[in-house]
Order: C-alpha cells, then sequence, then structure tokens
C-alpha cells in the first residue's frame, strides 16, 4: 500500500506528488492520460508572478450585460450552458463584490508570491532550463484611454504588491518588438514573471523527475475512487490517503461522497500558427482578450473564457482573435486543423481548494485554481504537503466553505 495516491498527472497533480515526495512519502499518480494533456498543456505558458488579485465578475448590470454580448472578445456565452452554472455564477458575482473580492485577494497575494519560488527549484532539478524564459511579458494597448487606465493600474499594483512594471510608449514598444505593426497607445512590460515555451514539456518533466524521485504514474479511470477501511482505492492501487487534482472534473468525483462543490467551467482555445518568429516575449492583447506566445510549436494563440456546454472546431473568440493577431502581427498559417479546447475550473471564492474534506479522513481536495493552476500548482502543492504532515495552519482559508 502506497501512502498516498494521487488522482491528477496536471500541474496541480504533479505539484502536491513532488512536495508530498520530498517529505518522503510514498507516492503513485493515476491519471486517465499521459501527464500534462489536458489545461496544463493548452495555456499562454505565463507563471504570473503580478497577477496577485483574482478574476473578479462585473458588478454593474450594464458591464455585465456587455460581458456576456461578447464585447471585447473576453467571454461568449452559450446561452444554454447558463442553467448548469447560474447557482455558481450568482455565487461568484457575489464574491466580486469589492469587500469579499478584497479579502480574497489577501490569501492570493500570498499565493501568488510562493509560485515562482516553487517552480525554480523544480524546473533546475528537472532539466528544464532551456524551456524557460525569465523576462517577462508585454500587455499592449491599442486606445490611449485604455493605455491611461492599464498606467494608472499597473502604478497601483506596483505600489500595493511591489510587482516590478515598466511603461513603454508606442515608439518605445515598436522599437522592443520590432514585429508588431500598426499604431499601438502603449504598453506594460511586467518583467517578473517567467514563460515556458512548452507548458505541457514542463508539466512532462516534473513527471519525470517524479519518476526519477521513486515515484509511480498510472494509467487508469480515478471514478473508481472507493473508501476501503482505514484507506482508500482506485483502479486497483491503494493508499492510506488520496489527493483529488483531478481539476474541472472533481466536483463530479466528489458528488457520490455527498460533496457538492460549484464550479464555473470556462473553457480556453488555442491555436498554433508558423509566423512571427521575431516575436520576444509574449503579448497579451488586453483590449482584445487574446495572449499571443511564441512556442516550441509555433506561435500559440489563446482566447479569453467560453461558456459552453461542448467545444467547437472553430470557436467565435478564437476567429476574432486571428482577426486582432493579423493586425499586431504576421502570424503566418496555422499549423493544426482544429483549435485545441480545454476548461479552467473556477471555484465561485476566486480561490482554489485546499483542504481536508470534512467528513471522510484521508480523502484531500487539491483543485479549483481558475486560470492560474499552470502558475500555482506547486505552491499550493507545497501547503498541502505541509498540512498532510502535521501543519494544518498552511491551508487555513483555502476550504471554501465546503461541508
Amino acid at each position: 500500500m502506497s501512502d498516498v495516491l494521487i488522482l491528477g498527472a496536471g500541474m496541480a497533480g504533479l505539484g502536491a506528488a513532488l512536495a508530498l515526495q520530498a517529505r518522503g512519502l510514498n507516492c503513485v499518480i493515476l491519471d486517465r492520460g499521459a501527464p500534462g494533456q489536458e489545461t496544463s498543456y493548452g495555456n499562454a505558458g505565463i507563471l504570473q508572478s503580478e497577477a496577485s488579485e483574482p478574476y473578479a465578475l462585473p458588478r454593474s448590470p450594464i458591464s455585465l450585460l456587455q460581458l456576456a454580448l461578447g464585447q471585447g472578445n473576453a467571454v461568449a456565452l452559450d446561452p444554454l450552458a447558463l442553467p448548469g452554472q447560474a447557482g455558481a455564477l450568482l455565487r461568484y458575482w457575489m464574491a466580486s463584490r469589492p469587500s469579499q473580492h478584497a479579502k480574497a485577494t489577501q490569501l492570493y497575494h500570498q499565493l501568488i508570491s510562493e509560485a515562482i519560488p516553487a517552480h525554480a527549484p523544480l524546473i533546475t532539478a528537472a532539466g528544464a532550463d532551456n524551456i524557460i524564459q525569465r523576462d517577462g511579458y508585454w500587455e499592449v494597448y491599442r486606445t490611449e484611454s485604455a493605455f491611461y487606465a492599464a498606467e494608472t493600474n499597473a502604478r497601483r499594483v506596483a505600489r500595493l504588491y511591489g510587482h516590478a512594471n515598466t511603461i513603454f510608449s508606442g515608439e518605445d514598444l515598436h522599437r522592443a518588438e520590432p514585429g508588431l505593426r500598426g499604431r499601438l497607445a502603449g504598453a506594460v512590460l511586467w518583467s517578473g514573471p517567467w514563460r515556458a515555451s512548452d507548458p505541457g514539456g514542463l508539466v512532462q518533466a516534473y513527471a519525470a523527475l517524479f519518476e526519477q524521485r521513486g515515484g509511480r504514474i498510472m494509467v487508469g479511470d480515478a471514478t473508481t475512487l472507493e473508501q476501503r477501511g482505514a484507506g482508500w482505492r482506485a483502479a486497483g492501487i491503494e493508499a492510506a490517503q488520496v489527493v483529488v487534482a483531478l481539476g474541472p472534473w472533481s466536483p463530479e468525483l466528489l458528488r457520490p461522497f455527498g460533496y457538492h462543490v460549484p464550479m464555473v467551467a470556462k473553457r480556453g482555445y488555442h491555436l498554433h500558427f508558423d509566423g512571427a518568429h521575431g516575436l520576444n516575449r509574449s503579448v497579451v492583447d488586453a483590449e482584445r482578450n487574446i495572449v499571443l506566445s511564441p512556442m516550441k510549436l509555433g506561435l500559440r494563440l489563446a482566447t479569453g473564457a467560453e461558456l459552453s456546454r461542448r467545444a467547437v472546431d472553430h470557436p467565435r473568440q478564437l476567429l476574432h482573435g486571428e482577426r486582432a493577431a493579423r493586425e499586431l502581427l504576421e502570424i503566418g498559417n496555422a499549423v493544426e486543423q482544429k483549435a485545441w479546447s480545454g476548461t479552467r475550473p473556477c471555484l465561485p471564492g476566486m480561490l482554489p481548494l485546499v483542504t481536508q474534506a470534512p467528513r471522510h479522513k484521508g480523502l484531500w481536495l487539491h483543485f479549483g485554481h481558475g486560470h492560474q493552476g499552470f502558475t500555482l500548482g506547486p505552491a499550493t502543492g507545497e501547503r498541502l504537503a505541509r498540512a498532510m504532515t502535521g501543519e494544518p495552519e498552511a491551508i487555513a482559508g483555502l476550504d471554501q466553505g465546503i461541508s
């Protein structure tokens, strides 16, 4: 029997597994596929050290309506998908009140500040330094009004949280990134974040490190999880304790055990293009809500959030995003025939769920990282491991009120 069975081989699962392993526990990871094939593969690759404030929903009805109608390409909405997420969305909106958001931000900022320090030794130990860039990313603005607001916000963020940034005029931006074209008002250079040119590859490198240190990664069905005496069993693997790190699939697995975890599942898409070889850093087109990231497979165009029942091959957000990208860069031709799609597991409280299940001894929860699972997985995994080995205060405030 193993000490801990971790369900999920994404960044959250591996972050927890490596932290537990470092504390001398014998761990096994179980997943239906290879490591790093879901959301941990499909993100923009940015380890966001500057993202101290979680994403909140607009509070005004007009802003909500504009968001629902797809203004700015931030959100695409399938009305038929709303009934299944209405309760979670309402809770999310309530938690976005300034007082509630400020409370969540206090802990979220602490987690974000731990993210790159948690990744750094793993990157080196896994031999993955060759796919990591440590020079930040651009947040680009097209209009003067939006740029002015961004400049004001960047100064606020630097004052409150100490995140280094530099303001670039449109002319200075074009000198720094000659491949960008068209008239741009300016940009904010966030210099603290790191970027992986192969996000899935980084997860796979962590998986290889876990195996080199004596861990096992098994392919199997996590939904077979059952409590067996004082321990747990899934897909024939027995362990004294289990960690659920299945991202958007976690609530469904927990439902038979009597836990209802409301979740807003935000679908994201990306597509690779064979152009923009001269782009030095990732570019966030803030007014079109796309991210352009140089990757091993080409230039990755990533979209905002879609609330939908199922993925489509050619989503509207991606089509709009491609037009916006072509205004900025010579992006070339699409590499894939259809878009990749994955789901971000967002909890209404805007914090990840990191806790022990209240009614089942040895059942631990580690999911709901929203847009920041790739960034936060090792940091919250470290806190989980501390809690599982005698420091319950490490996960204080991360139980999301689950009962």
